[in-house]
């Protein structure tokens, strides 16, 4: 009984510690990585271009590949998918503040971020839709631009001394 105990405990442990360390909540806890999510948004397109470069490859060969050729248009789709969440739950439901309309500057800039953070969603939806690079091209200049304006001048150059 008691082994059965502990190994509940350890392994409530380790599920905590994998939820804690592989998912950011919306619990206001103040803890924030946005240079991070910023890397992880271009991991995501470049696994994104990567399938698509696979999947137009496969498409050209003999029906054998068709398996394959499934799990990469899966990959794509399961990466535009994390993208996506990443714009909605990380950076729409907790880092862009509501801005008052009276604040010309500020509101502009929050209208600014919630633009380009649209057109990044609609972008990795086409993504998922097509194999048209071009999509991935657009999603990586929205990303340039997004963060260009998210990231203050101070936090650039200082972004820029840790790379």
């Amino acid at each position: 009984m008691r082994n059965v105990v502990k190994s509940v405990l350890v392994f409530s442990f380790i599920m905590g510690l994998y939820v804690s360390l592989y998912a950011h909540c919306q619990i206001p806890c103040g803890i924030y990585g946005d240079k991070t999510r910023f890397d992880l948004l271009r991991e995501h397109i470049t696994t994104i271009e990567k399938a698509m470069n696979q999947i137009n490859e496969l498409a050209t060969k003999s029906d054998e590949n068709i398996n394959q050729l499934v799990r990469w248009v899966n990959n794509k789709d399961q990466h535009a998918d994390e993208f996506t969440h990443i714009i909605t739950y990380y950076f729409l439901a907790q880092r862009i503040k509501i801005q008052d309309p009276a604040n010309t500057e500020e509101y502009t800039k929050y209208q600014n971020h919630l633009t380009l953070l649209h057109q990044m969603m609609v972008f990795a939806m086409k993504t998922k839709q097509t194999t048209d690079l071009e999509n991935v091209k657009k999603l990586r200049t929205l990303v340039d631009q997004f963060e260009n304006g998210y990231f203050s001048k101070a936090d650039q150059e200082h972004l820029k001394e840790h790379k």
